[in-house]
């Protein structure tokens, strides 16, 4: 078994889209990057190329590749869950966090559960997710930015 951790962070900016989790959340702002910004599926990519010891997401898709401009994020973790695959490599679980003053996750915590477990084809028990604030510290409490955390296990 082996363990691993994410981080991802973006700046919230007026005229993207809001996607978390593959869910795409009412809001005025969006996150900026170079695929669709997604942290929270980020993170947990992060966390699993890290858990099998095979980079990170920007060592196998470059913001510097234009084939990942505006990707769905969501195309990128089955992409990840391959590369642990070809590595005899199965996700066991994933926890992760989401840091955003606004807006509230709560709503659509149940779909992005949903969307991970079906991109890593593990059971939606296997994956939990959860939201916080940062009480108006930082750059997520004074909503410049959305971050996200997730650690993940693994086995062959």
């Amino acid at each position: 078994m082996r363990i691993g951790n994410g981080y991802d962070v973006h700046r919230l900016v007026p005229g993207r889209k809001l996607v978390i989790g593959g869910v795409e959340i009412p809001f005025e702002l969006g996150l900026d990057g170079h695929s669709d910004a997604d942290v929270l599926l980020h993170a947990i990519s992060d966390a699993l190329l890290g858990a099998a010891a095979l980079g990170d997401i920007g060592k196998h898709f470059p913001p510097s590749d234009n084939s990942f401009k505006n990707i769905d994020s969501r195309i990128l973790l089955r992409r990840v869950k391959k590369l642990l695959s070809d590595k005899d490599y199965r996700v066991v679980n994933v926890d992760a966090t989401i840091v955003a003053q606004r807006p509230k996750m709560l709503p659509f915590i149940q779909k992005m559960v949903q969307n991970v477990a079906e991109d890593l084809d593990v059971d939606i028990g296997n994956i939990n997710i959860k939201a916080t604030t940062e009480e108006g510290l930082g750059f997520t409490g004074s909503g410049e930015g959305i971050s996200a955390m997730a650690v993940c296990l693994i086995e062959r």
